[in-house]
C-alpha cells in the first residue's frame, strides 16, 4: 500500500512483491498511515483490497489472504484439511462447531483461502461491485449480507467456516495452543494495541515449545484498553 511496506517486502528476499500504484490507491486517499477500525480510510482501504484480491484470482492463483495483524506460528496449509471441492475456507471470530454452516457463522475476511475458478472470480466481483450501495459499511460487513441474501448458493462457491481451536483470535481463544496455526488480533482497535498482545502471545508460545504441556494465554490487555476514549 506504500514505499515503505514495499522496500520491507522487497528486502526479505525469494518474495514476490507488488506496489499499488498511488493512483490507484482508493480516491486519492493516503493509506500509509494507520487507518483506525471503520474510519472512512479504513474501509476505503479494505474495498480496494478486495479489487486487488479479484485481479489475482482472474489470472488463476489460489491463495491464502492473511492481514498484518494475523500472526502465523506455523505453517496454516496442513491444518486448512482442503478438499479439492471446496473454494473458500475462511475464519470467524466466535466458532459455533459446524463449520459447514456458514450461515450462522459471522464470517471473518482477515484470514482466508480461496481457490481460483470462475466461480470465486465471479464473487469477487459481485462483492467488490456491492460497495456503491454499502456506503459506510466495510467489505466484510457486506460479503456476510451476501451470504444471508443466497450469493454463494446462486454463484455455486463452497464455503467452510474455519475453526478457532486452529485459527484463533482474542475474540475468541483457542483452548489447545498445540493445535494453534494463526492467531488474529480480532476485537481490538489500535496498531500499537495489536502489536503489544500479539508479542505476548508469542511468547506464551514460544513457551510451550512442543511440550505436552497446556498453554495459557496471556490476558489482551492492551486491545482490552484501546476502546476506552
Amino acid at each position: 500500500m506504500d514505499e515503505p511496506a514495499f522496500r520491507r517486502c522487497s528486502g526479505l528476499g525469494g518474495v514476490r512483491c507488488y506496489l499499488l500504484p498511488p493512483a490507484a490507491a482508493t480516491n486519492s486517499t493516503n493509506l500509509s498511515s494507520e487507518q483506525l477500525y471503520m474510519s472512512g480510510g479504513f474501509i476505503r482501504m479494505m474495498w480496494r483490497r478486495i479489487r486487488l484480491l479479484g485481479d489475482i484470482l482472474k489470472h488463476g492463483y489460489s491463495f491464502i489472504f492473511t492481514d498484518m495483524d494475523v500472526m502465523w506460528l506455523r505453517n496454516p496449509f496442513p491444518s486448512l484439511n482442503r478438499t479439492e471441492e471446496e473454494d473458500l475456507l475462511i475464519s470467524t471470530d466466535g466458532f459455533k462447531g459446524r463449520p459447514e454452516d456458514y450461515l450462522g457463522h459471522e464470517l471473518n475476511t482477515r484470514f482466508f483461502f480461496v481457490a481460483a475458478s470462475n466461480r470465486t472470480a465471479a464473487m469477487f466481483d459481485e462483492w467488490h461491485a456491492a460497495r456503491e450501495a454499502s456506503e459506510g459499511m466495510k467489505e466484510q460487513d457486506v460479503l456476510n449480507q451476501m451470504k444471508q441474501q443466497g450469493a454463494f448458493r446462486r454463484l455455486g462457491v463452497r464455503v467452510r467456516v474455519l475453526d478457532t481451536a486452529r485459527f484463533s483470535g482474542f475474540c475468541q481463544d483457542s483452548q489447545d495452543a498445540r493445535q494453534v496455526a494463526t492467531v488474529h488480533a480480532n476485537c481490538c482497535r489500535t496498531m500499537r494495541a495489536k502489536v503489544a498482545d500479539l508479542k505476548a502471545v508469542l511468547g506464551a508460545a514460544k513457551q510451550l515449545n512442543g511440550t505436552t504441556g497446556r498453554l495459557k494465554w496471556p490476558r489482551h490487555s492492551a486491545c482490552l484498553g484501546s476502546w476506552r476514549k
